[in-house]
């Protein structure tokens, strides 16, 4: 019914219960046989550490068959670098914790991250890190002479705590260049002489590392490089002139407000100019290569060294993210020839190594420096080519099946090791074929292996250390030897936690595909009841994402999310999942870029087709259809309770883009399009139009500290609400950003609103409350 049509005192009621649900305790459901092991609770999950899943230390290839990595020393007093050989098993501590202890402190500094020297005489160490954006990328940095036991900070006298970035070895391991408050310098361990390469750092001009959007959407956080032969670095410099501050508001943690600007280009606005530049190791003029187009037009998306030194590899995409070049710069004088051009209609994306944040070389090259790995969608598959310098191109990997990422070239044995799964969208398996693409595909992975797999290869790619989780399963690592996948140590097992996991109450579990028609089908979960009954009628509830940066139905252990999710399964509910095309699973170029310039309405098409297939099942109440996202997921949630009122009739919206003109230029603009040329496709993508679609419970949460998608457009979405009166439950986190997680208790706090959202609104016992 219309919500004009609803008496004052139902609307009175609706408060009423809004109030209580946002003030109650934790409810009874959580709370039932508190003492019962085989029970989930909100507490278990999110205010403990019984389900915490242990993972292998940082760990270094030293040769083919010898690595180090950070274990806990015995007494926990603190970490310690050891290393191990692969063949023999041989343990042997390189650096104790009590080495690393500076002078006159009593307690080891802690081991965030390490590199070796080429020579293995001196260890980097980074610590007392501070998080910039993402991730912790600004610290303190510390070397060790592993003879003398000599520690000795680097910076010099007058740099602050945890203000350098991305401090790495020369390749001689005698020097150390790193970033500090925008401008580079490289420091001699010899003699402890500091040069400053770069001095015009500043808030807008920023060199060595990124702005926000660069480090955000394509994936860059550290900006420059080391020449093979230690004479030269290559680094990046952006120009953040003219690119505008969003203001973010803190009004809790001083008696009076202040604002926080984050350089932040939204959607149509003006980003920063990129560059690339040579300077000399020991100071001097940059070179800057002379790459064609307008500085701000373009971005230059990837940048390293070619074998050799003498060149230097960029790959320029166009602002609408359709080309990228392939260039080759000439360190010494800066001229550029354009040796690859890679066209796509819809968008391109960049790969590297690394799944997401992962830095990786931009190119895979083969030892003699004649040519590289390149991967490519022009066939309509992500494939793997061999470049030649002068743009030459042959085809390693072939048919219809998608290459996810490579793992490693061993040109002495002519092996690519790349991950795929032909198969099965939801899993990753590494694979090997000869570099010269004849024969067929090897798969390492065992056969009967599930879930998703990693691992970090050595040098000669005799061994591997094997990371790997699926569905409930939590992580396990290994060292295996290669190619037979011969166990050869155990890692990790976390065996308590699986213990722990195996006597929790569980419903049946499904992947399967959702038909809804048109040959589309989509990759889909299912989580049933504890006690399930096929004859009584359940509740769903959805999980989704549904845009190109991820997906939701993956065979790998989901954390506490997979917790949260198997505690209502506990409690009468049905949670499942469907994975819309446009998301990026391994499905072919068509099913991932299908959803350009649609990226709203191909989200309520197939979502909602697939809720309705699924309603169509004998157990399942299609009255009682919920659907919960964060972030594009939360974006998805709108869309869906604005747009297909008619199947859900509850929603939890976490952290979405209500507007997409609010969001950056290259991930909306690589999607939708320019504000300027596709106002309708923006219009789409903005579910803040669709509101007076709304009919069923919409719950709306937001930090207002999230720097990555404004509280500003949860705000927007609260007015346009109000205007077209439309009830709605919304609840704020001050000065959290947008993970939600900082603050005692946040995350407790916040799953158990979510919970008894659910518990209101989509009742596992069947009665309904009231919506509009």
């Amino acid at each position: 019914m219309s919500f004009h049509t609803i008496p004052i005192t139902r609307i009175r009621t609706a408060l009423l219960r809004t109030l209580l649900l946002l003030f109650t305790a934790t409810p009874a459901l959580d709370a039932q046989q508190p003492n019962d092991p085989s029970m989930l609770s909100l507490q278990r999950i999110f205010a403990s550490r019984e389900f915490a899943a242990k993972s292998f230390g940082e760990s270094r290839w030293l040769d083919d068959s010898t690595y180090t990595t950070v274990e806990q020393a015995a007494g926990d007093a603190g970490n310690e670098l050891v290393r191990y050989d692969a063949t023999t098993g041989r343990r042997a501590v390189l650096v104790g914790a009590d080495v690393l202890k500076a002078q006159g402190e009593a307690t080891a500094i802690e081991l965030e991250s390490y590199e070796w020297s080429v020579d293995r005489t001196r260890l980097l160490v980074f610590t007392n890190s501070a998080r910039v954006w993402r991730a912790n990328t600004r610290g303190d940095f510390w070397v060790l002479d592993v003879a003398s036991r000599r520690l000795r900070k680097l910076g010099g006298p007058d740099a602050k705590a945890s203000t350098l970035q991305f401090a790495k070895f020369s390749p001689d391991g005698r020097r150390v260049a790193y970033v500090r408050e925008h401008d580079i310098y490289v420091e001699s361990l010899d003699d402890g002489r500091i040069t400053r390469l770069t001095h015009d750092g500043s808030k807008t001009t920023i060199n060595g590392t990124f702005d926000w959007v660069y480090e955000e959407e394509l994936f860059l956080r550290d900006g420059f490089r080391w020449s093979d032969d230690g004479t030269k670095i290559a680094y990046w410099q952006l120009d953040a002139t003219g690119v505008r501050d969003f203001l973010l508001i803190n009004n809790t943690d001083s008696l009076y407000s202040y604002t926080i600007p984050v350089q932040f280009p939204k959607a149509g606005t003006t980003n920063s100019s990129s560059r690339v530049g040579v300077v000399n190791a020991s100071g001097g003029a940059t070179t800057w290569c002379n790459v064609p187009g307008d500085l701000r037009q373009n971005y230059i998306a990837r940048m390293d060294w070619a074998p050799g030194s003498r060149e230097i590899t960029i790959q320029q995409l166009n602002r609408r993210q359709t080309v990228n070049t392939l260039y080759f710069c000439e360190s010494a004088t800066g001229r550029t020839r354009a040796a690859l051009v890679e066209r796509d209609s819809a968008w391109i994306d960049i790969y590297d190594d690394h799944v997401n944040w992962g830095p990786g070389p931009s190119l895979h090259w083969t030892p003699n420096g004649t040519s590289f790995v390149w991967v490519s969608e022009r066939d309509g598959w992500r494939h793997a080519y061999l470049v030649a310098r002068d743009g030459g191109m042959r085809l390693i990997t072939k048919g219809p099946y998608d290459v996810m990422k490579v793992a490693r070239i061993d040109t002495r044995g002519g092996w690519l090791y790349f991950y795929a799964s032909p198969e099965n969208a939801t899993q990753m398996f590494l694979w090997r074929i000869r570099l010269n693409g004849t024969g067929a595909p090897q798969r390492l992975t065992p056969g009967d292996a599930r879930g998703n797999h990693d691992y970090d290869i050595g040098p000669g790619a005799k061994f591997a250390i094997h990371t790997t989780s699926s569905w409930g399963t939590p992580p396990a690592a290994s060292l295996v030897r290669l190619p037979a996948h011969t166990v050869t140590r155990t890692l990790v097992v976390n065996d308590t936690l699986a213990a722990r996991l195996a006597i929790l109450r569980k419903g049946e579990f499904e992947f399967f595909q959702t038909d809804i028609g048109e040959g589309i089908k989509l990759n889909s979960y299912l989580m049933k009841p504890a006690n399930f009954d096929p004859a009584k009628k359940y509740p769903v509830l959805f999980h989704v994402y549904g845009e190109p940066w991820d997906q939701t139905v993956r065979d790998s252990y989901g954390g506490s999310q997979w917790l949260w999710h198997l505690m209502l399964t506990q409690q009468g509910y049905i949670v499942a999942s469907v994975d819309n095309r446009g998301t990026p699973g391994p499905r072919g170029r068509e099913w991932r870029k299908v959803i350009r310039n649609q990226i709203g309405a191909l989200r309520v098409r197939e979502n909602s087709a697939a809720a309705r297939v699924f309603g169509r099942r004998s157990y399942v109440d299609s009255t009682r259809i919920g659907v919960w996202g964060w972030s594009g997921g939360g974006s998805t949630t709108l869309h869906l309770m604005f747009r297909a009122p008619d199947v859900y009739r509850m929603g939890m919206s976490v952290a979405p883009v209500p507007d997409v003109r609010n969001y950056d230029t290259i991930y909306q603009e690589r999607y939708v399009g320019l504000p300027s040329t596709d106002s309708a496709a923006y219009h789409d993508a903005s579910p803040i139009h669709y509101v007076a679609g709304l009919r069923g419970n919409l719950l709306v949460v937001h930090g207002t500290g999230d720097d990555n998608v404004h509280y500003q457009g949860t705000e927007q979405l609260v007015n346009a609400l109000v205007a077209a009166n439309k009830p709605f439950t919304m609840m704020s986190y001050p000065n959290r950003s947008h993970g939600i997680f900082e603050g005692r208790g946040t995350r407790l706090h916040l799953y158990s609103l979510l919970t008894r959202y659910t518990h209101e609104n989509l009742p596992a016992g069947g009665v309904l409350p009231t919506v509009q």
